[in-house]
């Protein structure tokens, strides 16, 4: 019920009624209902154009994603070039270092190998930015892969280099009497006249004839397997195993100064020229063998010999003469 409200007449000094007009109300009902109007169109302008008011933290926010895509941006620039200094060194490993030390190759399927099965980047997926996540997230965990491809591959290629290493300090390759130290190379590698039947028998090393007490060196590292004159016809002598196969045998010492286990190296004095055991003069009898056995010591000598000394040396090893032993 609508409260009645008066006013106070001053000629008659007393309260009157206020009556309210009819055309009044109608006009209080129109202002009302064109006031409502006017707000429920300014309230549907504001929410049409929500979406393009932009508060300060939305602003912010922007601002951060848009420095991420950059950072993202730059991390596959910096992934292309990791993948391209990758490939470079894998193709070095593959037909380089892998060839030089007798290796197969790692096959390209195995280097550039995805990820099957379950997805993996599932939880990445859902996001205005899903697709850039996931590409770059996919080439990070295949370049990780491939990195860790190659350097177990260069692990194994140290492992080949290291035992290379030895390989080649442990082959026989010089010649153990000094070319100056020589009188002649007397006998090669092949059928020989024997110096005491005088029959032709096959010689199965090389001798170096020089004065009696000339220095003998091994001609590669190894261990002293032997050092003895127990030997039928070798009188005093020396083997060494130099490991991988190869085996060296020094024999008609005047004397050794090694004894069986000691370690040497390529170049270290182990004994003397002499003529101990079946020996017709004072010479080295100079013997290889590979896997058990003797094979030609002329193809060991690239150690110490230059070229035209080889050629001498070879001449000389395949003049069918007679033997010092």
């Amino acid at each position: 019920m609508s409260k009645v409200k008066y006013y106070y007449d001053s000629e008659t000094l007393s309260y009157r009624k206020i009556e309210r007009k009819k055309g009044r109300r109608l006009g209080i009902f129109l202002l009302s209902l064109l006031g409502s109007l006017l707000s429920g169109f300014l309230l549907l302008l504001v929410y049409l154009n929500l979406p393009n008011v932009e508060t300060p933290k939305e602003r912010e926010l922007r601002r951060e994603l848009a420095q991420m895509e950059l950072q993202f941006e730059l991390l596959n620039k910096k992934m292309t070039q990791a993948e391209a200094v990758l490939e470079q060194v894998a193709d070095r490993d593959n037909n380089i270092y892998r060839v030089y030390f007798e290796a197969n190759p790692i096959p390209e399927e195995q280097r550039k190998a995805g990820f099957g099965g379950v997805n993996r980047y599932k939880d990445l997926e859902g996001f205005d930015n899903s697709k850039l996540i996931i590409n770059a997230s996919r080439r990070l965990d295949i370049l990780t892969k491939q990195i860790v491809i190659q350097s177990k591959s260069l692990d194994e290629i140290t492992i080949l280099a290291t035992e290379k290493q030895k390989l080649l300090e442990a082959i026989p390759a010089i010649q153990p009497v000094n070319n100056e130290d020589l009188t002649r190379m007397a006998s090669g590698f092949g059928y020989r006249t024997d110096p005491f039947t005088k029959e032709r028998k096959f010689h199965w090393g090389m001798d170096f004839t020089a004065p009696r007490g000339t220095p003998v060196y091994a001609s590669g590292n190894g261990v002293v397997s032997r050092a003895d004159n127990s030997a039928a016809g070798y009188g005093n002598h020396v083997r060494i195993d130099h490991g991988f196969g190869y085996e060296s045998l020094y024999a008609h010492l005047f004397k050794y100064n090694v004894r069986v286990g000691q370690r040497v190296k390529r170049g270290d004095l182990i004994g003397f020229v002499g003529s101990t055991g079946r020996s017709e003069a004072p010479h080295l009898h100079y013997e290889i063998f590979k896997d058990g056995d003797r094979i030609n010591p002329i193809n060991f000598y690239y150690g110490n010999l230059t070229p035209e000394e080889f050629a001498q040396i070879l001449e000389k090893s395949q003049l069918e003469n007679q033997s010092l032993d």
